[in-house]
């Protein structure tokens, strides 16, 4: 039996539903805005250590608050439950997972309030983004250098590092591009594991070439599992092409 319910919406529901969307995409800024303001306010007063964790717990927060306004909305449905199992885990640990939207980061971060990450250098200055940030002492990637040192400080105070390896969104939900070496190199410099994370859906929303506010097939479903935990290795090259076998072999199945 065909799945209608990934068949785009008639002409009539878009029009109707596409106000929806968009009213649950500006509650997002709105949200995202309104913690930025804080966070400007406190970068200067708290110490750098207590500035990290209320940064990074206040950018989960507002993740957290995103996604169960989403799912009231009928128009996104997210499982990201076995997250769960990272949030108290001790220890630093990279967070590596596939990338099929724009919104796999808040997904996994609002599940996750101990995480740091790499940022778009231009991205620090963003009035939606930047202040919290700065606040939750995510890294800019404005020289792979700097990059990879700051990575490796936050993994050994202790942070998890959320990365996507590829570097950019994947081609499709079930394929992934060939994956960067850094984050081999972080792990063994940290002397941390990597944890793989497969973000599956069958929709399209936020892939590559579909913009946030143009209405998908509905519903827009996310599932999150656990995958297979890798050990640093100083052969970083083997280490990178374990990781992308397994990513290429899970996604699809």
């Amino acid at each position: 039996m065909t799945d209608t319910r990934r068949r785009p919406p008639p002409l009539p529901v878009r029009l109707l539903l596409t106000p929806w969307l968009l009213l649950v995409l500006c509650w997002l800024g709105v949200l995202s805005l309104a913690w930025n303001l804080v966070a400007v306010l406190l970068y200067p007063l708290l110490p750098e250590a207590r500035g990290r964790v209320v940064g990074q717990a206040g950018v989960s927060w507002v993740y957290r608050i995103f996604w169960a306004s989403a799912r009231l909305s009928g128009l996104l449905r997210i499982d990201n439950a076995a997250l769960a199992a990272l949030r108290d885990e001790p220890g630093g640990l990279i967070i590596a997972a596939n990338h099929p939207s724009l919104l796999d980061a808040l997904i996994i971060i609002a599940r996750v309030p101990r995480t740091v990450c790499i940022m778009k250098a231009s991205l620090m200055d963003n009035v939606f983004l930047g202040a919290g940030a700065r606040l939750a002492r995510y890294i800019a990637n404005d020289s792979p250098r700097h990059m990879i040192r700051g990575a490796v400080e936050r993994l050994k105070a202790g942070d998890h590092l959320v990365l996507f390896p590829e570097g950019t969104r994947s081609p499709s939900p079930t394929t992934v591009h060939p994956l960067l070496p850094g984050i081999t190199l972080m792990a063994q410099r940290a002397g941390v594991p990597i944890q793989t994370v497969l973000i599956e859906t069958d929709s399209p929303y936020a892939g590559k070439g579909w913009p946030l506010w143009r209405l998908p097939p509905l519903p827009v479903v996310f599932r999150v599992r656990l995958g297979q935990r890798f050990a640093p290795d100083a052969d970083h090259e083997a280490l990178r092409q374990r990781l992308q076998a397994y990513f290429t072999q899970e996604l699809a199945r």
